[in-house]
């Protein structure tokens, strides 16, 4: 008899099974990305109406489970493939943002769109944090105008505080930076971020993430001075980025003779001779 109890795992297996499905409708957001796409296109290009309709959906839509099909859709149109192409399971919409015209009123108005559903679903601020990392990653496989586009609407999401300066971190990127694509891509954004605050604003944000010693690494090893950074920030017209990047190298600079002579002083080092090398 306890032999036969044994052998009828039946709730065991039913949980399996469940299980499974889990699974598979976690990883499988064709059927989202096709509601979120209808909506979108009944939605046409009025953002208000888009707005509406993703805070409706909302309730409806797991956002949580797909934020970054979710993301992808509003920024390119259908979920992006690795590298930055769409992916062809299925027909893309043609309102997002990649399909937008390339001007700061109407990024600030998708900006709008961002805001207000984030603000609607606070769980969705990391994802989207995550997404704008992976877009700047891919940043070769999108067009000029495309980037263009992600430049200003990244921009102005920095200047609303909707994301972190932390995003910068994907234009340290060895590929991007390698071939100048990094280096590119910040002068567009910081043009954005600095037509919407003054540069304190956009320094106190950089240094709030550690970032405001790290810019230099937009470029190449071999191109990474003071000289070079200046002369195309300056080119560019963002005379004050080049010169915040110079100040910093200054203060690093002076940071770390006096940790030499610090070091030399616990060492006992005789004073003419610490003198002599500062």
């Amino acid at each position: 008899m306890s032999n036969q109890k044994q052998q009828k795992p039946t709730l065991t297996g039913q949980r399996f099974k469940t299980r499974k499905r889990d699974e598979k409708e976690r990883f499988d957001p064709s059927q989202f990305q096709e509601s979120i796409v209808q909506g979108l296109n009944q939605s046409g290009t009025d953002l208000e109406a888009v707005g509406k309709f993703l805070d409706a959906s909302g309730a409806k839509l797991d956002y949580r489970r797909y934020a970054e099909t979710l993301f992808d859709i509003l920024v390119a149109g259908g979920m992006l493939a690795p590298g930055g192409t769409l992916a062809e399971d299925m027909t893309p919409t043609e309102f997002c943002l990649f399909k937008a015209q390339e001007d700061m009123e109407t990024m600030q108005a998708y900006a709008q769109v961002f805001n207000k559903l984030i603000r609607r679903y606070k769980y969705l601020e990391k994802g989207f944090e995550d997404e704008v990392k992976k877009l700047l990653l891919f940043l070769k496989g999108f067009t000029e105008s495309e980037c263009n586009k992600l430049a200003m609407l990244t921009g102005i999401l920095l200047a609303n505080g909707t994301i972190s300066a932390s995003i910068l971190s994907s234009l340290f990127n060895e590929n991007l930076v390698k071939e100048g694509v990094s280096a590119s891509f910040a002068i567009k954004l910081f043009k954005s971020w600095l037509s919407e605050r003054d540069f304190n604003s956009v320094a106190g944000s950089l240094r709030k993430v550690g970032m405001d010693n790290r810019l230099m690494e937009l470029f190449p090893a071999n191109k990474r001075s003071c000289e070079h950074f200046s002369k195309y920030f300056n080119d560019a017209g963002l005379q004050e980025l080049s010169g915040f990047v110079k100040n910093q190298q200054s203060i690093g600079t002076r940071k770390e003779l006096q940790k030499e002579i610090e070091d030399q002083m616990s060492r006992g080092d005789p004073l003419k001779d610490i003198h002599s090398s500062s």
